[in-house]
């Protein structure tokens, strides 16, 4: 039952995601990597601590030393801290954006980063030829010598700061607004925010399972609330990550979404221009190509991988690119941990408007006006499982595709379907692999454009938008 995504193991609560599940799940880690040390950090979903708990159960009746986070802890921190004290794993009890009715578990592999595929592949093999779990039970083991209440706080902080022009940021005075969406980012960044001097609010702060009645993603349909604010009361900008914090979510000066495409595209673009550093950017297949016309700009190059961070990772570390991305929101830059890091960019954009004394909606004028504009277009889709296995025979067995109003100049199935015009405009179909649906991105020279490309897949697979 236990299956891992792009993102770790996450199923909903109750039925998928149980206490068997869980401690099945960190019997396997044992049983198949030997570990001798890790560190657990959970969020602020419904179950999180306690499920921490139970996985620590697990490890500590295996004689496995674990370091047991304090409090709800933001994932990247949790990876920070796989990175710190040199441990081979780590783990995060989270679903990041899910809707609430799910949990999850992430797990963490040396140098703070998403497990691999090889890595989640073995643990899914393990568990497949059966495990058996030895517990203890974690309101006995309070004085367990191998029992340590930690939190990296601090250390993952300072380390943030490392990165950071400290002067320059503190001189601009900037007033932001921080939506951390019912999650855990509240503390941490409004800490690094405020040692900076930046006139911090925060909004959405309490603790609620349910997230507000909203998805904790910081799309712009759920970010209605903090663009009013930042515009009616003349905030520098708006701050929004989602439910463990790993993502970010941007409202410009003028109260406007900023599509994490250009979130990555401007840091990329701000790097290279006025921080003097070099390097390739690393983005999977459905993130923008702005990233190439700047890198091409710079005489580097873009490295497109698989959806999944992990994949991103790994190729950073092989390319020692400069930056990271993917369309939802997540990336991190060379130096830092090597997982998406929503504390990190946020602290990494206020650095930026800081030194380059323009507000963020001009700086996009900026780039726009040096590598044009994209347009770019997303659409989730839920289907029946036998629609679903029409629409993979369709795509990938028989590799069918819609007719074009645009040149094709190349397909690929790395993951999913790919569709490359000779324009620069490209469109992708795969299925999410977090929730059950399939995804549908595209990007193009105009709306009208990118519109069609949709609209195109969306008559040959006879689907709808949710």
């Amino acid at each position: 039952m236990i299956k891992f995504g792009t993102g770790g193991w996450r199923a909903i609560i109750g039925d998928e995601f149980t206490k068997k599940n869980v401690q099945l799940l960190a019997q396997a880690l044992v049983d198949e990597t030997q570990i001798d040390r890790i560190v657990i950090g959970y969020d602020r979903r419904f179950l999180s601590d306690v499920a921490a708990g139970w996985m620590a159960e697990v490890f500590l009746a295996n004689d496995v030393y674990v370091y047991f986070s304090k409090k709800e802890t933001p994932t990247p921190m949790t990876m920070f801290a796989v990175k710190d004290l040199d441990l081979e794993y780590g783990v995060a009890i989270t679903a990041s954006h899910n809707p609430a009715l799910y949990n999850g578990v992430k797990v963490f592999t040396k140098g703070g980063r998403d497990a691999t595929e090889s890595t989640t592949d073995a643990l899914k093999k393990r568990l497949d030829s059966g495990v058996t779990v030895k517990a203890l039970k974690f309101e006995e083991e309070k004085d367990n010598p191998k029992l340590e209440m930690y939190s990296p706080t601090n250390k993952y902080i300072d380390a943030i700061m490392e990165h950071i022009d400290e002067k320059k940021v503190r001189d601009a005075e900037l007033k932001v607004v921080l939506d951390p969406m019912y999650g855990v980012s509240k503390t941490s960044l409004s800490m690094i925010l405020s040692s900076l001097r930046c006139d911090v609010d925060v909004i959405n702060e309490r603790h609620d399972t349910l997230f507000g009645g909203k998805l904790p993603s910081p799309a712009s349909a759920n970010l209605k609330k903090l663009e009013s604010i930042v515009l009616e009361e003349n905030y520098n900008m708006g701050i929004a990550t989602d439910g463990d914090a790993d993502r970010i979510g941007i409202i410009d000066e003028r109260g406007r979404f900023i599509h994490p495409n250009l979130l990555i595209s401007l840091l990329y673009y701000y790097l290279l221009k006025y921080k003097g550093q070099k390097g390739a950017a690393v983005r999977n297949l459905s993130t923008t190509h702005l990233l190439d016309r700047i890198a091409k700009d710079f005489n580097e190059e873009v490295i497109e991988v698989p959806v999944g961070f992990k994949h991103i990772s790994e190729n950073m570390e092989k390319h020692d690119a400069l930056i990271g991305g993917e369309s939802s929101g997540g990336l991190t830059i060379r130096g830092h941990i090597r997982g998406k890091d929503g504390i990190f960019a946020a602290t990494l954009l206020v650095e930026m408007v800081a030194v380059t004394k323009t507000p963020i909606g001009v700086l996009l004028d900026e780039l726009h006006e040096q590598y044009g504009e994209l347009y770019n277009l997303e659409r989730d889709y839920r289907f029946t499982e036998s629609h679903k296995s029409n629409i993979y025979d369709t795509l990938f067995v028989k590799e069918e595709t819609p007719t074009f109003h645009l040149d094709v100049k190349r397909i690929s199935y790395m993951d999913g379907l790919k569709v490359y015009f000779t324009d620069g405009s490209w469109v992708s179909a795969r299925f999410s692999g977090t929730e059950p649906l399939m995804r549908i991105f595209a990007e193009a020279n105009t709306e009208e454009d990118v519109k069609q490309l949709v609209e195109r897949f969306e008559t040959f697979l006879s689907i709808s938008p949710m």
